[in-house]
Parts: C-alpha cells; sequence; structure tokens
C-alpha cells in the first residue's frame, strides 16, 4: 500500500435530528475542537451530516476512504441499543477486519461515569482497497464522552488513570500505510515502539 502525503480525517456525525435542522449538530464541532488540540501534524478533514440510515452510513463511510482518501475516520452517534441506532452495523459491513480493542477500550472509560455504558456498542474496523486502508472508528455522541473517550481521564496531579483510546490511533496508521502522525502529548500522548519512532518533524526540518 502507498501512502498519501496529507493527512486526511473524515468526520460522520450519525443523527435524525441534526441532519434534519431540528437542532444543532454537536459532535463535529466537538471532534473538530479536539483534534486540532491533540494533533500536531497538518490534516485535512472531511465533513458529514448524515441521517440513522445504514445504507446511507455505509455508503458514506466508504466514500470517505476509498474516494476522499481518509486515513482515519470518526463516527458520532448511532451506537445504542434503539432500533434506529445502525452505526456499528454499518461500520463492520464496510470494515475489512475488525478492532475491537478500542470499544472495549471506550466502554472501560464510559463506565467510569455511568453503569449503561454497556449499552455501547461502538467498534473500530480497518477498511482496505488495492492500494488504501482506513482506521473507522465509532464514538459517543456527547461532546464530553468524545473528549474523555479520546484522551482517557486523569487525577488531579496529572496521571493518566484510564488511557484515551486516541494514543494508539497514529501508530495503527503507520501500520496500515498511513502518514506519520505527530500529537500533542499535553493532550494525547502517542505511544509507538522504540524501533517506529521517528524524530519531531521540527528537527526533521532542519535536517
Amino acid at each position: 500500500m502507498t501512502s498519501d502525503r496529507e493527512l486526511v480525517i473524515g468526520l460522520v456525525s450519525v443523527s435524525d435530528r441534526a441532519s434534519g435542522g431540528v437542532y444543532e449538530d454537536k459532535g463535529i464541532p466537538a471532534l473538530s475542537d479536539w483534534l486540532a488540540q491533540a494533533i500536531t501534524t497538518p490534516f485535512r478533514l472531511e465533513t458529514r451530516l448524515i441521517p440513522d440510515e445504514r445504507a446511507e452510513i455505509e455508503r458514506t463511510l466508504a466514500d470517505l476512504v476509498d474516494t476522499a482518501r481518509c486515513h482515519l475516520v470518526l463516527t458520532t452517534g448511532g451506537t445504542g441499543p434503539a432500533r434506529r441506532d445502525v452505526t456499528p452495523e454499518a461500520t463492520l459491513a464496510v470494515g475489512t477486519r475488525e478492532m475491537p480493542g478500542f470499544g472495549e477500550q471506550m466502554r472501560q472509560i464510559s463506565l467510569r461515569f455511568v453503569p449503561t455504558a454497556i449499552l455501547s456498542r461502538q467498534t473500530a474496523v480497518i477498511r482496505e482497497t488495492q492500494d488504501h486502508a482506513a482506521l473507522i472508528m465509532n464514538l459517543p455522541g456527547q461532546p464530553k464522552s468524545i473528549k474523555e473517550t479520546l484522551e482517557g481521564l486523569k487525577d488531579d496531579a496529572g496521571n493518566v488513570v484510564v488511557g484515551g483510546i486516541f494514543a494508539a490511533v497514529p501508530y495503527c496508521i503507520d501500520l496500515i500505510g498511513g502518514p506519520y502522525m505527530e500529537t500533542n502529548p499535553l493532550v494525547s500522548k502517542t505511544f509507538r515502539p522504540k524501533s517506529a519512532l521517528r524524530p519531531p518533524a521540527a528537527s526533521r526540518k532542519t535536517e
């Protein structure tokens, strides 16, 4: 697989009412704001606001990976047990490989706050084509929960209590052939094995 130089991230908010104009979508703005603080590598966003329709979700996810060439796609909304919550099914349908660890960790974080976190069906997959691949992850619908899930939880002294899922995302993107992503360690400290580390971007530019 080839690596596209520009890091492209897709954001998908799944909501009947927000997509219908009943109320303002909060998922995409929350994700955009957090990513701007967390990622230090230049990146471009592709955003979509769509209803809770499985076929529409599948088309959107596939288009973001296959046509828009996103390396990472984050969805928000539609992951509960209600009949209209079909984001996980659509995600699994377009994926070529499941990444269950992300969903497991998301529920561990949410369980720190509410017992109903076990009702969440968030998941993650890799979608591969002949020359491109992307990580697709389902996130919660509430801005506060989105931040906690991505960033993790810290105590008053700043020590990590529960690790956020985004710490593992850049290395996952490496492994599937995407661009090298760097993050702000004060927001989300990326973990990579020593063999996968590169000098910081600032030092590479001066070489």
